[in-house]
């Protein structure tokens, strides 16, 4: 963008990114080609979509790990916003498997301590509402589908951006729950 957008010099750019010239024109080359190219995909109809987020639920509270890998493309990922304000992971997850893993073997923890979740429509997109023991937002999962499958799920559980769904839950009161479940 600052070579394109801003007309700087790729001097000026490799100076303000703090790489070398060569760097930044090979960054440029990449941009540009990827812009270029053409990235449609089959987008799923909305039905299609609410029954993948059914199907991801009914998958996760049935610990079906294997029907969890076949919803997620191979190199699906996952990312959690806490915004320093809830516990979120501390990088994300990468590919199927680890995805898969990861979310069968927290989940009956959470619902052991009366998490639920309800799929539901975010951002025009797939998603699911998690909800606290007391029917307070925990956090929003949204689901990015790329050719009928879950390609991305961005878990959002920082309060500040879930407050306009309604009362929301305490996440660290939460995960000090879920530590106590995990020791007995």
């Amino acid at each position: 963008m600052l070579r394109e957008v801003f007309d700087f010099s790729f001097t000026e750019v490799s100076s303000i990114v703090e790489r070398s010239e060569a760097a930044c024109r090979q960054l440029a080359v990449r941009a540009r080609r990827h812009m270029r190219a053409d990235h449609r995909r089959f987008t799923a109809d909305q039905p299609t979509q609410q029954r993948l987020a059914e199907g991801f639920i009914a998958a996760l509270t049935a610990g079906e790990l294997e029907d969890l890998r076949r919803l997620l493309t191979a190199d699906a990922q996952m990312t959690s916003d806490g915004g320093g304000k809830a516990p979120s992971l501390p990088r994300g997850v990468s590919g199927a498997d680890n995805m898969a893993r990861l979310m069968v073997a927290v989940w009956p923890r959470l619902a052991g301590i009366g998490v639920s979740m309800e799929a539901r429509r975010v951002n025009a997109q797939p998603g699911i509402l998690v909800r606290d023991p007391a029917g307070r937002v925990l956090a929003v999962l949204a689901l990015e589908v790329r050719d009928g499958q879950i390609h991305r799920i961005r878990s959002i559980i920082n309060p500040d951006k879930l407050a306009h769904l309604g009362p929301v839950a305490d996440a660290w009161a939460l995960q000090e729950a879920y530590r106590r479940q995990g020791r007995t």
